[in-house]
């Protein structure tokens, strides 16, 4: 048996709706995704001009959505850890921890993808 609630499209609207709420709350409460965001924008015309290829493209791109997506996740697993406890918890931290490492290594794809293309652009 499944979860009472809406089903159909109104379950779409509201999960469409739920969304929005998050990424207002994430550039409302998070400076971290406020900056990606920023980077994002100054970045997207870059990638349309560095891209030869619209694979090319969709890579960079991509990548930047894969920080903005790691971002929100890794907010959202703090926000949790912060509401269940404020005493210091090895394993608290630790999820935190691994939350900003999976922020890091996506900005280490973000920079090897670039490098990459670039490298395709310029170099090759």
């Amino acid at each position: 048996m499944g979860k009472p609630g809406a089903t159909g499209i109104r379950r779409v609207i509201n999960a469409f709706g739920y969304s929005l709420q998050g990424i207002r709350a994430a550039l409302q409460h998070e400076s971290a995704f406020r900056q990606e965001v920023a980077m994002f924008f100054i970045m997207l015309p870059v990638a349309w001009w560095l891209g030869r290829t619209y694979i090319e493209w969709a890579l960079l791109v991509g990548s930047m959505f894969v920080v903005l997506i790691v971002e929100l996740l890794n907010s959202a697993i703090e926000a949790v850890v912060d509401r269940v406890s404020d005493d210091h918890s090895e394993l608290a931290g630790r999820a935190k921890d691994m939350g900003s490492a999976a922020v890091l290594v996506s900005l280490l794809n973000v920079s090897f993808i670039w490098v990459m293309v670039a490298w395709h652009r310029f170099l090759a």
